[in-house]
């Protein structure tokens, strides 16, 4: 029976949470449970005849040096920036960062997380937008819960679905102040590089843009809205198909900034100019806008900061709850979308 007892099934007989529990039995460099609690936790464990891990007790306890960071693509900028602030963090609190990329393949993160398990990282930082798949989510939330329950502790940066601290950036906002910016220098005949139709972080940007337009009564057709990969390429593609369909709208929204340099890409090839024979806007203000021309109006979000929060909120100590770090965007408004 020993063997298959697992921490969850003595936190469930103990009635505490799982972190509860993993403190109790695996220890904590700085974390500490109540008398009573670690009494009921190891009456449960004995009852059960559960054996703490090694690996586990070490991990719990501080004695490794190595935090793990899963990004999708580290060649994007984006990402490239969220590591920055991950590294700096890391090492001021004395750790090495292991780097593991999915390659935009989501199927591939519970896979990550369980070699990073394997390697003993002290916590995991998750960065990238979810994909609107229950099953590759449940899949994620059952390697996270596997690690946790030996002792790791884990950060997300994206939608807070899986149950752990995350960082959460305010792409709804961001969004909507974009749309009403654009609208006030005067344009009203808009389309959008909508990213996949599954992806939420996406999905939530396409959404918010078009919804403070339709207020403002300057809707997005349907069929101004145009899918693709989340990608430069992405976007290439996107802005292919949308010359492809005839009348130019004034301006153009890609829902990320790799995207709208895609756009911007497939524009130049069709002979479209930017801004003077369509206007064009991204989102997160990633730090290769310092060399495009002409300078992509975006929407900022401090990428650096967003690591290093992730991995003060990876490393503190450990909460019942999950935790919730909002991180608000700012409107960026440059020359590929002069006033009208």
């Amino acid at each position: 029976m020993a063997a298959s007892v697992t921490l969850s099934d003595v936190a469930r007989e103990a009635g505490v949470s799982l972190a509860t529990a993993s403190r109790a039995i695996n220890g904590s460099a700085n974390r500490t449970v109540r008398a009573d609690l670690r009494d009921r936790v190891l009456a449960a464990a004995a009852l059960l005849r559960y054996t703490p891990d090694a690996n586990a007790q070490a991990m719990a306890r501080g004695r490794t040096t190595s935090l793990g960071l899963v990004v999708h693509d580290i060649a994007d900028p984006y990402f490239s920036s969220i590591a920055a602030g991950v590294t700096r963090a890391a090492d001021r609190a004395g750790l090495q960062v292991t780097l593991a990329s999915t390659q935009h393949d989501p199927s591939r993160e519970s896979g990550l997380v369980d070699l990073l398990k394997r390697q003993r990282a002290r916590a995991i930082v998750i960065a990238g937008g979810r994909l609107d798949d229950e099953a590759t989510n449940d899949e994620l939330r059952a390697a996270l819960a596997d690690y946790r329950a030996v002792g790791g502790s884990v950060a997300l940066i994206g939608q807070p679905i899986l149950g752990v601290d995350s960082v959460v950036v305010d792409n709804a906002q961001g969004a909507g102040d974009l749309a009403k910016a654009l609208h006030a220098r005067g344009y009203r005949r808009f389309a959008v590089l909508a990213g996949p139709a599954d992806h939420l972080t996406a999905r939530e940007r396409s959404e918010s843009f078009r919804g403070a337009l339709a207020e403002l009564g300057s809707p997005v057709p349907d069929d101004a809205v145009i899918t693709s990969a989340f990608t430069h390429e992405g976007g290439e593609d996107a802005m292919r198909a949308l010359l492809r369909g005839g009348e130019l709208p004034e301006l153009v929204f890609a829902v990320n900034d790799v995207m709208a340099l895609g756009a911007l890409a497939a524009g130049r090839e069709a002979g479209v100019r930017v801004p003077e024979d369509i206007a064009l806007a991204g989102f997160d203000d990633i730090s290769t806008l310092r060399d495009v021309v002409p300078a992509l109006t975006t929407v900022r979000i401090p990428l650096v900061d967003v690591g290093i929060a992730a991995t003060e909120l990876a490393l503190a100590d450990a909460s019942d709850e999950p935790r919730l770090t909002h991180v608000p965007t700012q409107v960026v408004l440059r020359a590929s979308t002069p006033g009208r």
